[in-house]
């Protein structure tokens, strides 16, 4: 896969969740079509061999349209449940007793079997056992090794295996289960370009996945546990990437503590340089509706005002009934907000430590240069992608044109703010680099003749991490018969 293609007119990317509604090639055409530059697999749901083939229809997609497209494949993780209910389902009364055991037999109002001792040892009175989502609430009121009497104070409904979240403590479980495992391997195998670690609680959890994947894909940290947010910094130094999770988040926090929570995790991804993204409810309400609510668009906004990287369709394209008109309405937002005179000053309300390598000194420079002198690309080239993800940390004015060998770094950058990537043959000089971006920079669209280029790269060349030049040139028309 390879060649020049006209870019998406938009700084933040766009990730499409793939499901029911969009398992045809030709829908994940249309999605790619509408705006998606990227595609989550959930491995909560299918079997390997479905996915395999989600996985081997994007990448015809891919082909097709020869513009490189992301996969991100998204682990479980552990999943806390209760055990089964007498009939299916029993009514809880608020200020009740209600007592959760070991005891395997069928659950009624009085009591439900919780097959995770890992809860027992963690839990202490007083603490917060929330299930279904959060619809019922139960305060512990002793904790044994075998039992957690709890009082209802939240009533409800309490059905068949329904998950727990317990938000006070930190449960001791590994945030990779022998499902995800299996699914990682799958994964790496099949070749994704992201894998998302579920539910992660500690840098601990991060390391052990990062020494998993050994560098087959990059790493994307779920926060969604409020201990998470508790060793936030920890988790960025080890992470690629982190998604701001606000499906279980805003069910382990109060609602009004997740927007805090959001606006913490994008400054902090922002000020270190990691991309992030914000995901869940975006346009909940297209998954039946043709239109989104004004508060949706705003949500939306919003994390685009803040800089995010990426912005998330969940069920509205999985499963939604408009699944192809959800992602065009992220993608139309986007543009709006982007074509704001304002925003520019509002995406850097983040200050950004350029860091004292050279390589970010670089970087930080050329987008000061190209705001200066009104230049219509930033250009790089490079083998990992380190160059390109630094000059899109800076937040720069115009994109970045993205020059690679490398299929499986131009597929990366599809999460990453502002990067138009490009694959193409490495060069051997820095003739040829100015040659070959300018000629690239005509062919794509992003800039024409006249206008003026700034260029980033390492001497010598095909050395990562050398990132030490900086150079501005002026098109000119003829270029692209320059071969």
């Amino acid at each position: 896969m390879s060649g020049v293609f006209q870019p998406r007119n938009r700084q933040v990317k766009v990730l499409a969740t793939l499901g029911p509604a969009s398992s045809s090639e030709a829908m994940i055409a249309r999605l790619h079509a509408a705006g998606a530059d990227a595609f989550r697999i959930n491995m909560s749901h299918g079997s390997h061999a479905g996915q395999g083939a989600l996985i081997a229809a994007v990448r015809s997609v891919e082909q097709s349209s020869g513009r490189p497209i992301t996969i991100l494949a998204d682990l479980q993780g552990p999943k806390l449940r209760v055990g089964r209910v007498a009939g299916g389902s029993a009514v809880l009364v608020k200020g009740q007793a209600f007592r959760l055991d070991m005891n395997d037999t069928p659950g009624d109002a009085a009591r439900v079997h919780l097959p995770h001792k890992e809860i027992y040892a963690a839990l202490a009175p007083g603490d917060r056992l929330l299930v279904d989502d959060g619809k019922i609430a139960l305060r512990a009121t002793t904790v044994s090794a075998h039992a957690i009497e709890t009082i209802v104070e939240s009533p409800g409904i309490i059905k068949d295996n329904k998950g727990v979240n317990v938000p006070d403590v930190v449960v001791p479980l590994p945030a990779l289960t022998a499902k995800d495992r299996a699914d990682l391997d799958f994964a790496l195998d099949v070749g994704v370009d992201w894998i998302a670690l579920s539910f992660v609680q500690r840098p601990e959890d991060v390391a052990e996945a990062r020494r998993l994947i050994g560098g087959r894909a990059a790493l994307l940290a779920k926060i969604e546990k409020p201990a998470a947010l508790d060793r936030l910094e920890e988790i960025l130094e080890i992470a690629d990437a982190v998604m701001v999770a606000r499906g279980d988040l805003g069910v382990e926090l109060p609602p009004q503590n997740v927007p805090p929570a959001q606006k913490r995790i994008v400054a902090l991804a922002r000020s270190v340089g990691k991309p992030v993204v914000v995901a869940t409810q975006m346009l909940e309400s297209m998954i039946s509706a043709p239109t989104p609510t004004r508060a949706e668009v705003s949500d939306v906004a919003t994390a685009i005002y803040d800089g995010a990287d990426a912005v998330m369709l969940s069920a509205e394209s999985a499963a939604g009934d408009f699944p192809e008109a959800a992602v065009a309405m992220m993608d139309a937002i986007a543009r709006q907000v982007e074509a704001d005179p304002g925003y520019h000053g509002r995406v850097h309300f983040t200050a950004v430590s350029a860091g004292r390598s050279t390589a970010a000194a670089i970087t930080a420079a050329a987008a000061d240069i190209s705001l200066a002198i009104g230049a219509r690309a930033i250009a790089c080239f490079t083998i990992s992608g380190s160059t390109a993800g630094r000059a899109a940390r800076e937040r720069p004015s115009v994109p970045v044109l993205c020059l690679t060998p490398s299929q499986i770094t131009a597929r990366r950058m599809g999460l990453v703010w502002g990067i138009h990537a490009i694959v193409t043959r490495d060069v051997d000089s820095f003739e040829a680099m100015v040659a070959k971006s300018k000629r690239m920079a005509l062919r794509s669209g992003l800039a024409k003749g006249g206008d003026p280029l700034v260029l980033i790269a390492g001497v010598p060349f095909s050395t990562p991490g050398t990132t030490n030049v900086v150079h501005v040139v002026r098109l000119i028309g003829d270029e692209l018969k320059i071969y």
